[in-house]
């Protein structure tokens, strides 16, 4: 069916046609204008409208990097219906290296937000008012925050099957169960009963390979699960991503020099000694033990740590050994994102 195309900001976008538009946003106080830029691609035939959005955390900068590449797929020109791709929403804060918006809001806890509230509100009623009223689906790309690095995952509410087949799509092998919080692009979208995933993997102000990588795969497979993209010639699917209902988080128990001695994607059982806290001069020692059974998806980085600081998020599954294997399995896969591609030389 032909594509009627799309209307965003008052801008038509035609059925086959590719455009980037500015959205004007609050200017700076040296009265420089801002603009929050979004590429919009119409395929030629009719389908799904998926926003794909990134650093909506100005300083998680993997997303930008992930959606660079993905609007430089030749697969591209095989879309069916439209890709609205936001690389930097929060504009402000990546301009500055910062989570935050130069009010020290997070964006992220400030949706639907409002046309005459802080800057923060009026920046995601904005997005929300421009971009997702516009969209079927959405996948939000996120890091770790500073110094804390993230296996390569999908928090979503799979309990709603929609959402949850788009999650089983994007490959990863760890999803989170993830209940939305108040504020957040998750929610606001599953009150428009917009479908969305969240995906996290690396570090803030890091570019991180593996988990650009693994982003790119997975949006790609998400669109060729909505038929937005042709299948996949690969003989095989990967398997089937395990689900973790429950996470835990373990703490250091003092300040100190921390040494981690587990890396992300380790399995590791309760008491498992995973780091060590030491002062300076090595004479008092505490050794850093896992508090359940499970993945460790999460890590902080900084050896200089507080009492108190969360140092290992570890993901809890029904088959620990499985969930192993899977991670083990994703780590090791190196294919390229389609035999089309082609790859650039890796980010190291």
């Amino acid at each position: 069916m032909q594509h009627a195309g799309i209307d965003i900001d008052g801008i038509h976008v035609a059925a086959g046609e590719r455009i980037t538009h500015e959205l004007p946003i609050a200017s700076l106080y040296s009265h420089a204008p801002m603009n929050l830029p979004v590429h919009i691609v119409c395929g030629k035939s009719q389908g799904p409208r998926l926003f794909v959005s990134a650093a909506i955390h100005g300083d998680e900068i993997n997303g930008v990097e992930i959606i660079r590449r993905l609007l430089r797929l030749p697969l591209l020109k095989r879309l069916r219906g439209t890709l609205i791709a936001v690389p930097i929403v929060n504009v402000y804060g990546f301009v500055n290296r910062s989570r935050y918006l130069p009010d020290r809001r997070d964006l992220n806890r400030s949706f639907p937000g409002s046309e005459g509230g802080s800057m923060a509100a009026r920046l995601a009623h904005r997005f929300l008012d421009s971009i997702v009223a516009n969209s079927d689906y959405g996948i939000d790309l996120h890091t770790g925050a500073v110094h804390r690095e993230n296996l390569p995952q999908v928090r979503a509410n799979l309990d709603d099957e929609r959402t949850a087949r788009l999650a089983r799509a994007f490959h990863v092998p760890v999803m989170l169960n993830s209940d939305v919080r108040d504020g957040s692009l998750r929610e606001v979208a599953a009150e428009r009963g917009i479908p969305m995933l969240l995906y996290e993997g690396g570090e803030a102000l890091r570019f991180d390979e593996h988990s650009i990588r693994a982003g790119l795969k997975g949006i790609v497979s998400v669109m060729r699960n909505l038929e937005m993209l042709p299948k996949s010639s690969r003989a095989s699917a990967p398997p089937a991503p395990l689900v973790a209902r429950t996470s835990s988080w373990v703490r250091a128990g003092r300040s100190g020099i921390l040494r981690v001695t587990a890396a992300l994607g380790t399995r590791v059982r309760r008491g498992d000694v995973i780091g060590v806290i030491a002062d300076p001069f090595g004479v008092q020692e505490l050794e850093v033990s896992s508090n359940v059974g499970g993945i460790i998806i999460g890590r902080h980085n900084l050896p200089l740590v507080n009492e108190g600081e969360a140092l290992f998020h570890i993901a809890r599954f029904e088959s620990v050994s499985q969930a192993e294997s899977q991670v083990e399995a994703f780590q090791a896969d190196e294919l390229p994102v389609h035999p089309l591609v082609d790859e650039e030389p890796p980010i190291v």
